[in-house]
């Protein structure tokens, strides 16, 4: 990788670039993917699809046991030289599509509004060129691909796709993030934490209720609900460190039927953020402390279900490093900007706790749109040149990365 830091774009002839046709193929898949979402665990479509372009270019992409999701190996492995694995991500979000585009969802409720089939086609994409520098005998070392199901289904999917050994040979991981406050050709990279950890938390309030004319004499859970929701954020900020940045936001609550009878049941859910590995944790315990003390004041019964989701991402700075120079041969320095940690969580997090690894904010706002778009939203879509930046970035990242044996 040292040897070409210094280069920059142009003075060196790195192959790994996309031809005209391909570049529409892309686009035309990234559409076909964005019309037929699928959720976690259901991503059949979306798996066949990408096996078949990947069979149709000579390569043997085998299916993950779970039934969705595959690996496909490109090169041929020297099983003393670790491969890198490229990651991508296929699972869409239960939400509607709004947008007004020939490529809209055509399944009700369901969206692509986080960028997967991006993901996906970026990873495919880097996989066909891949796949032809190696027929050309100019990919020195062998690279992975993974196409991962249920990233949005808590604690991800990458934990069954680590059991199934996608890992094995593996030395170091990359991946990217579609990002619509970054501008399209260019990334954001950070070293260290990019994301932060992400859990979700259900808690149920019981107790006697009543007559809302005699509140003594029952267990009032509304107010018992809307203490707990406000008093848990603002106890945790006392007992954690401030630079932790651990928050407790809630997304449901649900009490009560009549506006004269105070519930026997309540219900509230929502997700822990964190950013800090230590903090996230200590979490479940500070939690289950903070809800029980305000449940006891309100003379309410709680039962607390805290769901282990992800830990923060944690850039390796060398792997980070590596996507900058690649990033910096392909586009120039200038194309790369330093990123902020975020508070979504990503699973990607998972295979970073067996191999290092990183991942880059990928820019897909249209330059110069001052809309303000976000992920997870109904509206959410992507200036379609950000799909060969993600496929370039991982070409050159997999050829810098065997650099010092070229």
């Amino acid at each position: 990788m040292n040897q070409l830091k210094s280069r920059e774009p142009g003075s060196v002839a790195l192959p790994g670039t996309l031809s005209a046709p391909l570049r529409a193929e892309l686009i035309a898949f990234r559409r076909d993917l964005h019309m037929h979402p699928e959720l976690g665990n259901q991503e059949f479509r979306t798996t066949a699809a990408v096996k078949a372009r990947l069979e149709a270019a000579g390569l043997a992409p085998k299916v993950l046991p779970t039934g969705t999701g595959l690996v496909c190996d490109i090169g041929t492995w020297d099983r003393g030289r670790p491969m890198l694995a490229i990651r991508a991500d296929l699972d869409a979000l239960p939400i509607p599509d709004v947008k007004t585009v020939p490529y809209r969802s055509t399944v009700p409720n369901r969206a692509h509004a986080c960028g997967h089939d991006v993901h996906t086609t970026t990873v495919l994409g880097a996989g066909l060129v891949l796949a032809e520098l190696d027929r050309q005998g100019l990919l020195p070392n062998a690279v992975r691909l993974i196409f991962q199901p249920a990233e949005e289904v808590l604690p991800g999917g990458a934990a069954d796709v680590i059991e199934a050994g996608v890992l094995d040979g593996v030395g170091r991981i990359i991946a990217v993030h579609c990002d619509p406050k970054v501008d399209a050709g260019r990334i954001g990279l950070r070293p260290g934490p990019i994301t932060s950890a992400c859990d979700r938390l259900e808690v149920t309030l019981g107790g006697p209720g009543g007559h809302t004319a005699r509140p003594h004499l029952t267990t009032d859970l509304v107010t018992a609900a809307a203490r707990i929701a406000v008093d848990v954020p603002a106890l945790l900020a006392r007992r954690v460190d401030a630079r932790s940045g651990l928050a407790v936001t809630w997304g449901r609550i649900e009490a009560g039927h009549a506006c004269n009878v105070i519930p026997q049941h309540a219900e509230l859910s929502g997700t822990v953020r964190c950013l800090d590995l230590p903090a996230w944790r200590e979490a479940p315990d500070l939690i289950h402390a903070a809800i029980d003390e305000i449940a006891t004041l309100h003379r309410a019964k709680s039962t607390i279900t805290y769901v282990r989701g992800v830990p923060p991402v944690v850039n390796d700075p060398v792997i980070a490093e590596l996507l900058r120079d690649a990033m910096t041969v392909r586009r120039g320095a200038e194309q790369v900007e330093d990123t902020e940690q975020s508070l979504g969580g990503e699973d990607f997090s998972w295979y970073l706790e067996h191999v290092p690894g990183a991942m880059a904010r990928l820019g897909v706002r249209t330059p110069g749109d001052t809309t303000r778009r976000d992920l997870h939203a109904g509206d959410f879509d992507v200036d379609e040149r950000a799909i060969a930046v993600g496929v370039e970035l991982f070409t050159a990242a997999a050829l810098l990365d065997a650099a010092p044996r070229l």
